[in-house]
C-alpha cells in the first residue's frame, strides 16, 4: 500500500506542477490547487518557509511568475501537508491517475488549467438552475452515466469518483428523476461542486433529489443540451 501511495503521488505531482508551469495564470492554478487540498495560504507558506503575503502576491499576480524549482517546492509542499493527514487527496485521485476509470460509467473528464466561474459554464450547456449558490468557480467536470455507475461500481469506486470531484462538476446523464445519484452523493462524505442532471425537465426532478441539494447546498442544475454537443463546447473552452 506505500509504494502505490508513493507512485500515486509522483503522478500527482508531475500533474500539478506541469499544469502550473504550463498555465497561462501560473498564480491562479496554484491557487487551484491549494484550495483543492484545502490548505490554508498560512499553512503552505509555513511549509515552503516564506511568509503568506508571497503566497497572496503568487496568487494574485503580484509577484512575478515562479520558476519550475519554486513551483516543484509548492507542489511538494502540498503533497507533504496530505500525506502527513494521512494521503486522503492523494488517494482520492486515484481514478483518474491510474486511468482505470469505466469508459462504461465515465462518459467525458476534464480539468481545467484554470478554474472557471459555475455561471459560465452553466451558460455554455444551457442549464437551469435548480437551487444553489452560483457564485463560486469549478476547475473541471465529469460526465457520468447514472444507470451504469449504480450498476458496476462499487463502494470504493464511488467513494473515490466522488472524492476527486469537489471542485468540479458532475454531469449525470441516463436519469429518470435524479433521485437515484442524489441519494448516493447524500451518503458520500465528500461532495462536488455542482450537479447538473442531464436531459430532465425541471418540473421532473424528485424532490428528495431537490431536497438532497439544498441540504448539501451545492448548487442544482438541469440541461437538455445533445451530450455530444456538451462534450465539445466545454472543451473547446478556452481556459
Amino acid at each position: 500500500m506505500q509504494n502505490n501511495i508513493v507512485d500515486l503521488r509522483a503522478k500527482l505531482a508531475e500533474k500539478m506542477a506541469g499544469e502550473i508551469t504550463l498555465s497561462q495564470n501560473p498564480g491562479e492554478t496554484i491557487k487551484k490547487w491549494r484550495k483543492s487540498f484545502e490548505i490554508s495560504q498560512i499553512d503552505l507558506s509555513t511549509a515552503i518557509g516564506v511568509s503568506p503575503s508571497v503566497i497572496s502576491d503568487y496568487e494574485s499576480c503580484r509577484r512575478k511568475s515562479p520558476g519550475t524549482a519554486i513551483i516543484s517546492k509548492i507542489v511538494e509542499s502540498m503533497l507533504d501537508i496530505d500525506e502527513k493527514a494521512g494521503s486522503h487527496k492523494i488517494r482520492a485521485y486515484e481514478s483518474m491517475l491510474i486511468e482505470q476509470v469505466n469508459s462504461n460509467v465515465v462518459i467525458d473528464i476534464h480539468e481545467y488549467r484554470s478554474p472557471i466561474t459555475l455561471a459560465k459554464f452553466a451558460r455554455l450547456i444551457g442549464a437551469e438552475t435548480i437551487s444553489g449558490n452560483m457564485d463560486r468557480n469549478i476547475n473541471g467536470y465529469t460526465i457520468i452515466d447514472s444507470i451504469n455507475a449504480i450498476i458496476q461500481m462499487s463502494s470504493n469506486e464511488f467513494y473515490r469518483l466522488y472524492g476527486w470531484s469537489t471542485e468540479r462538476a458532475l454531469i449525470f446523464c441516463n436519469v429518470s428523476t435524479g433521485r437515484s445519484p442524489m441519494v448516493a452523493l447524500r451518503v458520500s462524505s465528500l461532495k462536488p461542486a455542482a450537479v447538473v442532471l442531464h436531459g430532465l425537465e425541471a418540473d421532473r426532478i424528485d424532490p428528495v433529489a431537490k431536497k438532497i441539494a439544498e441540504v448539501e447546498t451545492f448548487p442544482l442544475m438541469v440541461s437538455k443540451m445533445d451530450i455530444n454537443e456538451m462534450i465539445n463546447t466545454l472543451k473547446g473552452l478556452k481556459e
